[in-house]
């Protein structure tokens, strides 16, 4: 599917990570609707904001159907104000393929996850010395639920 999203995520375990960083940015999230399995978010980075639609798994496995576009920076600080809690707000780094979130709001603040999107469940990947436990599918651990 074109929508589809294939991602794990990891606990991390060190700071170790932040020699391999090739760039950061800060982002604020927040949730126009939430619910089990669906979920509607505002994301502002820097200059640029994003309307995402996200599902739960689309079938058995990892895949999980996600709808992204571009919106106006303005239009994104609007939709903002309309979202049914405290933004997220987290810097993230780029580690290679590996995304590393630094949370500073919500249940996880002071908590560092990892996350590698795939092209199938099965692909295999490095896993770098500061990667913890995978925490892959449990719910603490999605952004929506912080």
């Amino acid at each position: 599917m074109r929508n589809t999203e294939i991602e794990r995520k990891f606990l991390v375990l060190s700071d170790a990570f932040l020699a391999q960083a090739s760039k950061h940015y800060e982002i604020t999230q927040g949730y126009l609707h939430r619910e089990p399995g669906k979920t509607i978010r505002v994301r502002i980075r820097g200059a640029q904001a994003f309307l995402t639609i996200k599902s739960g798994k689309l079938r058995p496995g990892l895949a999980k159907f996600e709808w992204e576009r571009e919106i106006d920076i303005e239009d994104a600080r609007e939709l903002m104000l309309l979202c049914d809690s405290t933004p997220i707000i987290k810097t993230r780094y780029i580690v290679g393929r590996w995304e590393v979130d630094v949370f500073h709001t919500g249940k996880l603040a002071g908590k560092t996850v990892a996350e590698i999107e795939l092209k199938d469940e099965n692909e295999p990947f490095d896993r770098p010395e500061w990667l913890g436990e995978e925490v892959t599918g449990q719910p603490q651990y999605y952004n929506a639920n912080m």
